[in-house]
């Protein structure tokens, strides 16, 4: 009968209505937690191409301008365990609010900075909010999904994480030189205002830790920030000060100090910081290992080739962000592809295909030379590590959330938002050290700085692809082969 058919149209309709919605809203919560990530890692390179108008404006001393981005990553890096922990006991979107919030305050307070201390500080506090989103977003995105729809959640956030960083290149020249270098700084606010209100609406609450497990480790958090800021110090200031000068020394001294503290005085606690079982995870463990050295050697890769494209190719910031374009759209669908093979091919070979890739793309740029142009010399390259680093990060990251459960979600977030910057910061260490070496040996020797500054483009990619071989095959040896059951259609849980 038509009414009947009618009918049962409509109830058909319905039932699929709620699903419907729910996904509808579950990309919503994806795609408005990836925006802010995307802000804050944006934030991290964005200011690396403003530094000079910076330092010309608010009249920084030569050796001070370095703080604007240390003082940034020290927080950053510093706090992000502590970050990750509070999320668990004091609820992920009431942690997530307050770091965004931070975050946000803190832009509008850079980009209006009087002073060269002022802006010090607010970047302080733009590290200190970094430290509490990013963990707190990683960990609703662990505890919302799961099984495929994890693995399509965390592809998409390790592609952002990869990305933004290239991007903010582009976004650093196009803003500093249309806008002023305090645009870097003021367009988060309204992003930021814009994603807290969303935020209230769209993201859900979680259960907080129960009471009888909501203890906090003090001395353990306090050893653990000092620990963490001393290694990132002496990392960031390695290119600077130099790897055997007394201040990297002394820091790197005072990093191995306190975290060998911290991992006896974790021990000891009723409630630690971060569990002696945390180590007997064998995916976190892996999955971050992996994620340290791939981390590494993409923020190695964006550093030499600025490096070269600029000072040997004579390329504008602007022209810098954009031919790494190509690299950011290649991360991006290897990451889609990564999540739709892993379910079939597994994460460990994902991880070690991807590393291999990456390797393969090291030696192509080793390749070039003084008079290599960017299509002929770099661009196939940078495609092909993108393509690696795509598989990699997706890869790592699913593995090393795998087993984690949800009350220590944000702690397992928070290790590995510490391993991605404590990653990012040997990377630059490493492959600058690696470039000025060469490039002091071949002013030695009286050759041209072109030509010095090319030989250290050529030997810092010559060990980034052994690194990478290694890694591959340590990621094959170590990482458990995990394959997301279910359908990837998002649904929040």
């Amino acid at each position: 009968m038509p009414g009947q058919e009618s009918l049962q149209e409509v109830e058909r309709y319905r039932a699929v209505q709620p699903a419907t919605e729910a996904q509808r809203r579950s990309w919503a919560v994806l795609v408005l937690l990836c925006a802010a990530q995307f802000m804050v890692i944006l934030d991290v390179t964005v200011v690396n191409v403003a530094l000079p108008s910076i330092g010309r404006s608010l009249h920084f001393a030569a050796a001070d301008l370095q703080w604007v981005i240390t003082a940034y990553v020290l927080l950053s890096g510093g706090l992000v365990l502590l970050g990750g922990r509070a999320s668990d006991l004091a609820g992920r979107r009431r942690v997530f609010l307050t770091g965004l919030g931070v975050f946000t305050a803190a832009s509008l307070a850079s980009g209006l900075a009087p002073s060269a201390a002022a802006l010090i500080a607010a970047r302080a506090g733009q590290g200190l909010g970094a430290a509490l989103l990013t963990p707190a977003a990683l960990s609703i995105i662990t505890a919302a999904y799961s099984g495929a729809q994890r693995a399509a959640a965390l592809s998409t956030w390790a592609a952002i994480g990869s990305g933004g960083a290239a991007a903010g290149v582009l976004a650093g020249g196009m803003l500093t030189t249309w806008l002023g270098w305090r645009s870097i700084f003021l367009v988060n606010v309204p992003v930021g205002l814009i994603a807290g209100l969303l935020s209230v609406r769209l993201v859900p609450s979680f259960a907080r830790a129960p009471r009888t497990a909501r203890g906090f480790d003090l001395p353990g958090a306090l050893l653990a920030v000092g620990g963490l800021a001393s290694a990132v110090y002496a990392l960031a200031g390695a290119p600077t000060h130099g790897w055997g000068s007394p201040c990297t020394l002394l820091f790197v001294g005072l990093a191995v100090g306190l975290l060998a503290a911290f991992t006896v005085a974790e021990r000891a606690a009723r409630r630690p910081l971060l569990p002696s079982s945390t180590w007997r995870n064998r995916s976190l463990v892996a999955g971050a290992s992996v994620m340290l050295g791939a981390t590494g050697l993409l923020v190695g890769t964006f550093f030499l080739n600025s490096l070269f494209l600029q000072e040997v190719q004579g390329a504008s910031a602007l022209r810098v962000g954009l031919e790494f374009l190509p690299l950011v759209v290649v991360i991006g669908v290897a990451a889609h592809l990564a999540s739709r093979l892993m379910p079939r091919a597994g994460s460990r070979v994902l991880a070690a295909a991807g590393l291999l890739v990456m390797g393969v793309g090291a030696i192509l740029l080793s390749g070039a030379s003084a008079g290599s142009g960017y299509f002929t010399g770099l661009l196939l390259g940078l495609l092909v590590v993108g393509a690696g680093t795509g598989l990699v990060f997706p890869a790592a990251s699913v593995t090393a959330m795998n087993d984690v459960t949800g009350d220590s979600a944000g702690l397992a977030s928070g290790l590995m938002t510490a391993v991605h910057e404590i990653g990012a910061a040997i990377g630059v260490a490493v492959f600058s050290a690696i470039g000025t070496a060469a490039a002091v040996g071949g002013l030695t020797f009286g050759r041209p700085d072109v030509i010095a500054l090319t030989t250290g483009h050529r030997h810092g990619f010559t060990i980034a692809a052994g690194i990478a071989f290694g890694l591959a095959v340590i990621a094959f040896l170590a990482m458990p082969a995990v394959r997301p059951a279910g359908n990837a259609r998002m649904a929040v849980h």
